[in-house]
């Protein structure tokens, strides 16, 4: 590497360039347009980028064009599980960039989501705005006013990231009507979650296709004592298969259901969502898989490229990342009847 003054120079984009085999304007896209690359070439340019210790200039950029090199990650609640891998992920993708992160949360309260998304745009370049509550017009009153990038939530003409678990909750109905279970239960999420409505759907439409019959408790706040509740009411419908809108809930009904007496999975099997506690609980629970550290990158991958002007053909990008079930010890055959 080149020396001035007998110290080493800091890497350049041509250097990376170089090195990777592609054109500088090749480097600049990966990391400020990486959409417009195929992903193998993203990742060879940004593998190649950090063995030379090559830092892209966003900082440099930002105060070039006004901007404040900063974003945030607003979600519904800190405290649930699922979300700390999707903040670490956007925290760590930014700041590869030089980008600093805000954090926020809403405690499930659609006007202090409002009401932040009103002030982080005086602070912020952008919001990486997670399991938004907020009714669809106003999502999309917002990202009209400031780039805006969701994290499941699906809203037409907004860009978003969404994790499809309806493939795996397919499988997980699958699976249990596999092992002779024909009366099962939802435990649902919160009424207004994207995620529940769309894991309620596949469930419904499936237990249809295969002719078992499916009650849903709920909606419920994703908490332990929310599933540890519901497990009397899940008891009472007669099911022997359940699923839970998420690891937490499921966590909650296996307290619940060893305080009435009921063996898991001798006398009800149990599915969670997200693999976020599943390998914690005892038993270790059957789930589906959502990478949702992936979401947390790629969601700033397409913030910052909006932030750094990229053209209205992504104003509504939608890039999907698919979920899978994942059997564990806590489902297993459906009970003999006497």
């Amino acid at each position: 590497m080149a020396r001035r003054g007998g110290r080493p120079s800091a890497p350049t984009l041509k250097m990376v360039a170089a090195a990777a085999g592609v054109s500088a304007s090749t480097v600049s896209r990966a990391y400020s347009h990486p959409h417009l690359l195929r992903p193998d070439t993203v990742d060879r340019v940004r593998e190649i980028a950090d063995e030379l210790g090559y830092v892209p200039h966003y900082p440099a950029r930002a105060l070039s064009t006004g901007r404040l090199g900063t974003i945030a990650v607003v979600v519904p609640d800190i405290a649930n599980p699922f979300f700390p891998p999707v903040i670490r992920a956007v925290e760590a993708a930014a700041g590869r960039l030089g980008v600093s992160t805000l954090l926020a949360d809403t405690d499930e309260e659609p006007q202090k989501e409002a009401d932040l998304l009103l002030a982080l745009q005086r602070r912020t370049d952008g919001v990486v705005l997670v399991s938004s509550r907020l009714p669809e017009a106003t999502v999309r009153a917002r990202s009209l006013v400031h780039p805006l990038v969701l994290v499941n939530r699906d809203v037409e003409g907004v860009r978003r990231i969404l994790i499809d678990t309806a493939v795996g909750m397919r499988e997980a109905i699958d699976h249990l009507a596999g092992l002779g279970h024909r009366r099962l239960a939802y435990v649902a999420g919160p009424a207004s979650s994207w995620s529940d409505s769309e894991r309620r759907r596949a469930l419904t439409a499936r237990a249809r296709e295969l002719g078992v019959s499916l009650s849903v408790s709920g909606p419920h706040r994703p908490e332990h004592e929310e599933g540890r509740a519901a497990a009397a009411q899940v008891l009472r419908t007669g099911a022997t298969g359940v699923i839970a809108f998420d690891d937490v809930l499921a966590q909650g009904m296996l307290a619940g259901l060893l305080e009435a007496g009921v063996a898991v999975p001798r006398d009800v099997s149990l599915v969670g969502c997200d693999d976020i506690l599943a390998v914690r609980t005892v038993p270790p629970l059957s789930t589906i898989h959502g990478p949702s550290a992936e979401a947390g990158r790629a969601a700033v991958d397409l913030l910052l490229a909006h932030i750094d002007g990229a053209g209205e053909d992504d104003a509504a990008a939608a890039v999907s990342i698919s979920a899978h079930f994942v059997h564990r010890a806590s489902t297993g055959r459906a009970p003999r009847r006497a």
